[in-house]
């Protein structure tokens, strides 16, 4: 009879399904994530699966453990129907762009996830470093990716991530939420009979570059010059051969065929005294590249019984990055307690200190400083090996070599020198007062904080491209955020029926300062200090700050364990609103039918079907210092700046409104779970700029207007497909689609919300969508053959064009679980189809003859191709194309940089996003030398991939000072292929 009950028990905190108690740890390897376990939601409510009406997914700690990152989001990409983790592919650290079910604002910065750890949000405010991902030719600097709070989160720390994806999911937190929330819920330290248990995890890991573009390597650097003989040639400087041609940055020069040519010599740092070997060095950017490593050990050490838990863990984190001299070294500790002090009360706390430090971070974007733009601008037959010194003789920290122009930095100056430093540390924390008046009463007060300093410096030396005396800067960011919450809750049953309700308070308060010092020009070479600057150093102060004083409460009605209606209410006062519209209202209803259980369904083929549904209206505030104008510090001490943008005193706020339907299934015995859900959302009232006339003074204001519509549909499985003694498979798949419309624009806006580098123009028209790509496009016939000018180049259209969309039509990912004895074998796909992303590589790389798809009439007599085409006749009827032009000058207008149709490619991609093989030893075996648990793996991430965008990853995006922009690579640095081992024991 024990047995029997035994085999009864559903551990629901596990998510497992009939397990048999007594072989737990052999079992649960074999199960899938049961439709009744227990998930938190939003305030760290713990509520049953059953009885939500809306998605709730729980990604449990395996996903975190096994495939390491330097982020842990980017650990569930693919991994969760409707979830987007996007980088801007500008470094180690890897900020992520999170967001649930599409974009739902005009703003590409306010359709962020929010991120919650245990109960308390977080922040994650993104610092950047002011400057725009485009500025060549303008000076100025380039975008760095220092990280932001999701960095700090140490991924073995993580016990859960349930993904709130909707508004009504989301609901009790606020304007924050209206996007959907990532609840993380670290290990708090559970052991059996108060028992102490170690848990030691070490993992190092490599990197190599995943894919390079298709560089050509059967010419050179020239712009087609011929000699006086009527023959291409090439000359380093004036020469016996003819005038200079090593001063282009294109390679549209003589074909390599074993011909001689006086060249650049570094030994005498010009013209080669005798004609050299015209030859190609193929590894002259791949070569600048290095296998990067990982290496991560952590321990940790918990203890539970009935009264008291403690977890405390150290994590330890190096990584040298692909690029030489740059990398970070990341220390966490965390610390989690719980104690019973009465019958009554519970005091729980965690707390989090986390430090991230690198002498040299990557810059990313197109302009010096950046290692993308010495890339698109390197020669094939330059050597590489020609830049090492990097300093000419004699002339250290003063003069770079840099012979073949002066606007391309040395790429070992841009390693070694050009260093953009970063000393970072937060604190994390709450602590938990649970008060359990009686059976059906309790109270909870939570008090949570997040305090970040960090402190940056930026070093430019003498003779850089954009600061010839040398640069140097300053940057001290203070970020302290403070969530205090009660909340009262009351629990009772009659009979069938039930009720929980629960009614509180929360102030959010956020103190944010940014104070900028920089130094243009420096008196001593190599000396980087605010004392060294050619004149008074600039100091640029930029507040930020924030409060917000909400109520809120939850109703939940159940029958039967069969029915269950959940109603929410929610009001904020914001400080970034003005008084009369500070306070806003805003509701939710949602509600779960355990269909099986209400008809007497269940059977051994259909073990649970249920029907959700809900509704929820979200309001969202501003940004802070949207009401009124204010000057700014400008580059001169003493003097200020007016303000471009003339901001609201009457703005309202926000307004979401989300409903959601979905069927969730369980069959066969609980080996087969389905999800399906469909959702639309409304925003209104969005907060958006839009432009002035000049002669305002203003270029643009700050207006509600507008109005988007947000649908889609997600799917997802969790199969146990074979489940033995011996051998199991499991597999989980998800796919999920999303459409957005603009159905309304207000009057007298242009519909530009934002452009990168002035050439691509993400525009809005009524029944367009979100992420729509404007530019100019290649001039066509009504049955889309290029119209050609008498000039031979492609005609120009007046006008900018729509090209595409930047976000794709549909996701889909795909994991695979097996386990053979003590092995177990994983790997998961994912991928995306129907986006766009802009390329200005590809357009700088083709109009300079650098890719392989610009060898195309090379070979021609003269160097002269003829467009594929047809030119319009007077009459207005077309003729074929006839007019040859050079090969030089035809891709250079081809792929000119303001073409955005012939620099936009499809992002459609298949990634073997993670795979991974471990062993455990069997237990007899370990147990002799005092270990619980001893496993070896060895994993994988992106080791291969399918795709058409020619650059180095179609998951592109550009990092525009903070802004991660999807749908445009300006400047992006290779990704990553990762190959690395483990090692986990517990004693």
């Amino acid at each position: 009879m024990r047995k029997e009950t035994q085999k009864l028990l559903v551990l629901s905190l596990l998510g497992l399904v009939s397990v048999n108690l007594a072989a737990q740890q052999k079992a649960k390897k074999d199960t899938i994530k049961g439709l009744d376990e227990v998930v938190v939601t939003a305030l760290g409510i713990k509520r049953h699966d059953r009885a939500l009406g809306y998605v709730a997914e729980k990604v449990d700690a395996k996903t975190f453990e096994e495939t390491q990152n330097n982020n842990w989001a980017q650990s569930m990409e693919g991994k969760v129907a409707g979830l987007k983790i996007q980088t801007a592919g500008a470094g180690p650290l890897g900020t992520s762009r999170i967001t649930l079910r599409g974009e739902k604002s005009i703003m590409m910065d306010h359709n962020y996830a929010l991120i919650v750890v245990d109960g308390v949000p977080l922040g994650n405010s993104t610092t950047g470093s002011g400057t725009a991902a485009y500025g060549a030719g303008s000076g100025g600097d380039v975008p760095i990716d220092l990280g932001n709070g999701l960095n700090s989160i140490n991924p073995d720390d993580i016990e859960s991530v349930t993904v709130l994806k909707g508004a009504s999911a989301a609901a009790l937190y606020g304007s924050r939420a209206a996007n959907g929330a990532l609840m993380i819920t670290t290990k708090s330290g559970k052991t059996k009979n108060g028992k102490l248990r170690v848990t030691f995890n070490s993992s190092s890991s490599f990197d190599s570059v995943l894919k390079w573009p298709d560089w050509q390597y059967e010419y050179g650097q020239g712009t087609l010059a011929t000699n006086t003989a009527g023959n291409f040639y090439y000359s380093y400087g004036l020469s016996p051969d003819g005038p200079n041609t090593g001063g282009t940055s294109s390679a549209f020069g003589p074909k390599f065929a074993g011909q001689y040519y006086f060249q650049y010599d570094p030994n005498v740092m010009g013209q080669s005294k005798e004609r050299q070997l015209w030859r190609p060095y193929e590894n002259n950017i791949k070569g600048f590249w290095r296998t990067g490593s990982t290496y991560s050990n952590s321990i940790s050490v918990e203890s539970s019984n009935e009264k008291t838990s403690f977890r405390s863990s150290l994590t330890y984190l190096n990584n040298e990055w692909m690029m030489p001299n740059t990398g970070f070294d990341r220390f966490n500790f965390a610390l989690s307690f719980a104690h019973q002090l009465t019958q009554k009360l519970k005091i729980s706390t965690k707390f989090a200190y986390n430090t991230t430090t690198s002498d040299n971070l990557p810059a990313t974007g197109y302009n010096n400083q950046s290692i993308s733009y010495f890339m698109i601008f390197q020669n094939p037959n330059v050597d590489l090996e020609w830049y090492k010194p990097i300093w000419k003789p004699g002339q250290e920290q003063v003069d770079q070599i840099h012979p073949f122009s002066s606007y391309i930095d040395n790429p070992y100056m841009i390693a070694y020198e050009m260093l953009n430093g970063v000393r970072k540390k937060t604190i994390t924390g709450n602590i938990t007062a649970d008060y359990q008046f009686n059976k059906n009463f309790s109270v909870m007060l939570r008090s949570g904080i997040e305090i970040l300093n960090e402190k940056r410096t930026t070093k430019r030396p003498w003779s850089s491209a954009n600061y010839l005396k040398g640069f140097y800067r300053e940057q001290f960011i203070k970020n302290q955020e403070y969530n205090n919450d009660l909340l009262f809750s009351y629990k009772a049953d009659w009979n069938k029926f039930s009720i929980s309700a629960s009614a509180g308070g929360s102030i959010r308060y956020n103190e944010y300062l940014l104070t900028d010092y920089q130094a243009i020009g420096l008196k001593t070479a190599g000396e980087y200090s605010l004392t060294n600057a050619l004149s008074i150093p600039v100091k640029y102060p930029a507040p930020r700050d924030k409060h917000v004083d909400s109520v809120y409460g939850l109703l939940t009605l159940g029958y039967d364990n069969k029915i269950f209606v959940d109603i929410t209410g929610r009001n904020d006062w914001s400080s970034t609103l003005p008084k009369q519209n500070r306070s806003f209202f805003y509701p939710s209803v949602s509600t779960s039918f355990i269909l099986s259980d209400i008809f007497n369904l269940k059977s051994n083929n259909l073990n649970l079907w249920k029907l959700r549904a809900s509704w929820a209206k979200v309001g969202i505030d501003s940004d802070p210092y949207l009401l009124d104008n204010y000057y700014t510090a400008s580059n001169i001490t003493g003097s200020v700046v007016a303000p471009t943008t003339f901001n609201n005193p009457s703005l309202k706020p926000e307004k979401n409104t989300n409903i959601e339907a979905g069927m969730d299934f369980s069959l066969f015995k609980n080996r087969l779970n389905l999800n399906l859900t469909a959702y639309q959302n409304f925003s209104e009232n969005q907060i958006i700029p839009v432009s002035m006339p000049t002669e305002s003074g203003y270029s643009k204001r700050i207006i509600n207007a507008g109005k988007i519509r947000n649908r889609g549909l997600e799917l997802s499985a969790d199969i146990l497909a074979i489940k033995g003694k011996d051998f199991s498979w499991k597999v989980g798949g998800n796919w999920s689609t999303n459409e957005n419309r603009v159905m309304t624009l207000p009057e007298g806006f242009d519909g530009i919300v934002s452009n990168v580098g002035d050439v691509v123009f993400y525009k809005m028209e009524v029944g367009g969508s979100l992420g729509d790509m404007y530019g100019f496009k290649l001039l066509r016939t009504p049955d889309g053959k290029v119209i050609y000018g008498d000039n031979g180049l492609p005609a120009r259209p007046a006008d900018i064009e729509k090209v595409g969309n930047a976000f794709p039509k549909w996701r889909a990912g795909l994991q695979n679980d097996f386990r053979i004895k003590n092995f177990t074998i994983s790997f998961s796909f994912d991928g995306q189809y129907g986006g766009i992303a802009y390329s200005q590589s590809h357009h700088k790389m083709s109009e300079q003859g650098k890719l392989k798809s610009t060898l195309l009439g090379r070979d021609n007599p003269g160097g002269m191709i003829v467009g594929d085409g047809v030119v319009q006749n007077p009459d207005g009827s077309f003729s074929t194309n006839t007019k040859g032009v050079l090969v030089s000058s035809y891709y250079g207008d081809y792929y000119r940089r303001a073409n955005v149709e012939t620099n936009s490619f499809s992002t459609d991609f298949i990634k073997l996003r993670d795979a991974r093989i471990a062993y455990s030893f069997p237990k007899e075996t370990i147990q002799s030398i005092g270990l619980d648990d001893l496993t070896i793996a060895i994993f994988g991430k992106n080791l291969w991939m399918w795709t058409k965008f020619p650059m180095f990853d179609p998951e592109v995006a550009t990092l525009d000072n903070a802004t991660i922009t999807p749908g445009v690579e300006m400047g992006q640095l290779p990704a990553a292929r990762t190959v690395g081992f483990q090692l986990n024991l517990k004693f």
